[in-house]
């Protein structure tokens, strides 16, 4: 491994200045020498692979991003952590009283010791807060440096919706896994005694008989939504979305499938200016109506409130100094890096002769201290001097506020700017470590019903199970395409049959109709070729629907299946780019290298129904999946059955029904003869021990809506199974379209009932 240097104007955390290691880094740069730069290279990889595989690198890109953890963290003497967390409470004091001063009473602006540019310029006063209630500043991190002469200065406040928490709780949980022996060497402040205060201090909000808060999140298109959904599962909290949520009668209150349930109060994670459409111009559509009317009525708590990003406008820490003497009586323990508000005119002429000291941000100009470097593996998988940027995070509680024991570090610059490093706080007694202590609450009663499932949450597993029927079915019918475009030879039951599937793929929207229409087979051929190779084609939208829906879900699905569903679709990605990869690019791929792909398709929709079927509680979450599938099943089954008995011949059309029905076997073991027109509809349609006939998907999803207590909806379905088993009889293409049209106007009721919450209507003859 390289030396570490000191660095000029810049102060260096692993070496003092007599060129002597700093006694908190002895013990663990000697394990780390212990270990030789082979195994902490294969640590650091194997740190790498466990953030791609459980960090947001596993979700789409919208919401991951690059998240590296350097191994090496970031130490911090007791001592040294004791005085931090008394500065930045005393700092989070001060700025909730200047808060509660801005919308409230007003005395530091009328008395002259806050400009009124300073909190009115820049959008982030947010005037319908004035004198509404609220949690006000519960959550707050700031960012510090370590200026040359040791000292920490802050250079940056979060109080909007700080963001990190989570990431450092995983990063700490990755290290401890992978690297063991570090934690080994020190006594490291565990981490969890915060989050259970964090905890119990947003349950002390509430009514002592209310349950948790839920987390306010703008869902997995907020590049922090792996964040949020870690942070709700470590609180305890449920992870809503605006959309979720609603405001009658004064109150906030939560759509489930049972109806309207109460929420007294909110985490929140979304920006203050995008809360409530009806008053705040920056919410659009995104926000909750009527949310700040309930706040003001004092019918909900919001932490942090709304308006607290006020806090963090760039000019005011040139006036803290003097607010912490007038507001508190004290000297600002931790300084602010130099900070001038540009509107003094001494101030813009120190800025203007001295331009390159400053950075200008709106009406404030800062002078950073170069940041302090600590040792980190860099890009030569080397120890190197990295600099970084210390972020911080506080809650409040009746005692007051409290750090985390540790925090996230920022490498600022260079080859691994933006790398994360752990930040480990070291104990002096290791056998005192208390948490703190929630109240009593009642155990609540069993329950095994549904209802407390969020509608929108309901409404995304239906309908990722639908877009999973979906992709299985187009792969089903491609397969049986391809089948008869790669036979030698084509006879006239093989052209009619290739008909009939160019049908089906047509309005499973694999195919256009204006080209399949004419195709001949190798036309077809063509067609079918480009459809399953390009992005653009059905098959690839309906993978995409699955993988965007399971990221929706992440909250909601386990680690193992989350997993098993990333990896297949990067699976499916990498097979469908190597066919678009050829030696030759005028050469399209073989009929071979398409049927493998397909079949990788079906064998992963087989392996996440696996998943569902093994991992998942039979109701909630699990029953509107089932639900999606059957109904989609249902309905392409009917119009493919309809397809093949108005077009081709019989006994053509017999052989296909099996096949689609994945029957082919099943009708050989019974009847060990050719495909006969009774038997086959029986198995088909008829049949519901049968999982592929349509008789099954009926019955199923017509128990799985006695379930939901949809009585109605269920005899329904009953009603068109009877109809099913009258078709046994004969081959009635109408009839199979009646039932398809008929499961399309059952999911349209199922979407009314549970996800819109509106009532349930029907048209023409239908009640």
């Amino acid at each position: 491994m390289q030396t570490l240097s000191l660095q000029q104007a810049a102060r260096d955390e692993l070496i003092d200045e007599s060129g002597r290691l700093r006694p908190v880094w002895r013990r663990l740069l000697g394990t780390l020498l212990g270990l030789g730069t082979a195994t902490l290279r294969e640590r650091t990889a194997q740190l790498d692979r466990a953030l791609a595989e459980e960090g947001p690198a596993s979700l789409s890109p919208v919401a991951g991003g690059a998240w590296r953890c350097d191994p090496i963290p970031l130490l911090l003497e007791p001592q040294e952590f004791a005085a931090l967390e008394a500065g930045l409470g005393q700092r989070a004091s001060l700025l909730s009283a200047v808060l509660e001063d801005a919308y409230g009473a007003g005395r530091l602006v009328d008395g002259g010791v806050l400009p009124p540019a300073l909190l009115f310029a820049g959008g982030r006063y947010l005037f319908p807060c004035r004198g509404a209630p609220g949690a006000g500043l519960l959550f707050y991190a700031a960012d510090l440096l370590r200026r040359p002469d040791g000292q920490w200065c802050v250079v940056a406040d979060h109080t909007a919706a700080p963001a990190g928490l989570a990431r450092a709780l995983l990063n700490r949980r990755l290290m401890a896994r992978v690297l063991p022996e570090l934690f080994r060497s020190l006594d490291v402040a565990p981490l969890s005694p915060f989050f259970e205060r964090f905890a119990a201090s947003l349950a002390a909000l509430g009514p002592a008989e209310s349950p948790l808060p839920a987390l306010l999140t703008h869902g997995h298109a907020d590049p922090n939504w792996f964040e949020h959904m870690l942070l709700s599962q470590e609180l305890g909290c449920t992870l809503v979305q605006p959309g979720d949520l609603t405001v009658r009668q004064g109150k906030l209150w939560l759509k489930t499938l049972r109806g309207l349930q109460p929420v007294d109060g909110l985490l929140r994670m979304v920006q203050g200016t995008a809360i409530d459409p009806l008053e705040c111009p920056g919410a659009a559509t995104r926000g909750v109506p009527g949310l700040l009317t309930a706040m003001r009525a004092g019918r909900v708590w919001v932490a942090n409130g709304p308006g607290v990003g006020l806090a963090e406008a760039p000019a005011l820490p040139a006036f803290l100094p003097l607010l912490c003497r007038h507001l508190r009586g004290e000297t600002l323990a931790l300084p602010d890096a130099e900070t001038l508000w540009l509107g003094d005119a001494d101030a813009r002429a120190r800025v203007a002769a001295t331009p390159a000291s400053y950075a200008v941000r709106e009406d404030a100009a800062r002078a950073l201290p170069p940041a302090s470097y600590a040792p980190g593996v860099g890009p030569g998988e080397t120890l190197e001097p990295l600099p970084v940027r210390l972020r911080m995070f506080l809650i409040r509680d009746r005692a007051g506020w409290h750090a985390l024991p540790g925090g996230l570090a920022r490498v600022e610059s260079g080859p691994s700017a933006g790398m994360a490093k752990d930040v480990w706080v070291r104990l002096e007694e290791p056998e005192d470590i208390a948490g703190s202590h929630p109240p009593p609450v009642p155990s609540p009663a069993v329950r095994r019903t549904v209802g407390d499932l969020p509608s929108r949450t309901a409404d995304d597993f239906y309908w990722f199970g639908r877009y999973l029927e979906r992709l299985e079915h187009a792969a089903r019918l491609s397969r049986a395409l391809l089948g008869r475009l790669s036979r030698a030879s084509l006879l006239p039951h093989d052209l009619a049959e290739m008909t009939a599937l160019s049908a089906c793929l047509v309005d499973a929207g694999v195919l256009s109709p204006e080209l399949a229409s004419q195709a001949g087979p190798a036309v077809l051929g063509e067609l079918l070729t480009g459809a399953l190779a390009r992005e653009g084609g059905a098959m690839a939208a309906a993978k995409r629907d699955v993988q965007h829906l399971a990221d929706a879900l992440r909250d909601r699905l386990s680690g193992e299946m989350h997993a098993m569903i990333v990896q297949g679709v990067r699976a499916l990605d990498a097979s469908r780019a190597a066919l678009l990869l050829r030696p030759d690019p005028g050469v399209r791929p073989g009929l071979a290298s398409l049927g493998a792909h397909v079949g990788r398709v079906i064998a992963f929709c087989a392996g996440v129904s696996g998943y569902a079927a093994e991992n998942m509680v039979r109701g909630g979450g699990r029953l509107f999946l089932d639900l999606g599938r059957r109904i989609e099943r249902a309905q392409g089954t009917a119009a493919a059955l309809a397809r093949l008995f108005a077009g081709a011949p019989g006994d053509a059309a017999l052989g296909l029904a099996l096949e689609l029905c994945d029957s082919t076997i099943t009708y050989r073991t019974r009847y060990r003869g050719l495909p006969q027109t009774g038997p086959v509809l029986d198995l088909v349609l008829a049949d519901e021990g049968n999982p592929r006939s349509l008789g099954f998907q009926l019955a199923a999803a017509a128990s799985l809506l006695e379930g939901l207590e949809a009585e109605e909806l269920a005899r329904l379905l009953n009603g068109t199974l009877a109809s099913v088993r009258e078709m046994a009889a004969r081959a009635d293409a109408g009839g199979l379209w009646a039932v398809r049209a008929e499961a399309a106007r059952i999911s349209d009721a199922v979407t009314r009932r549970y996800f819109s919450l509106l009532p349930v209507t029907w048209t023409g003859t239908q009640r």
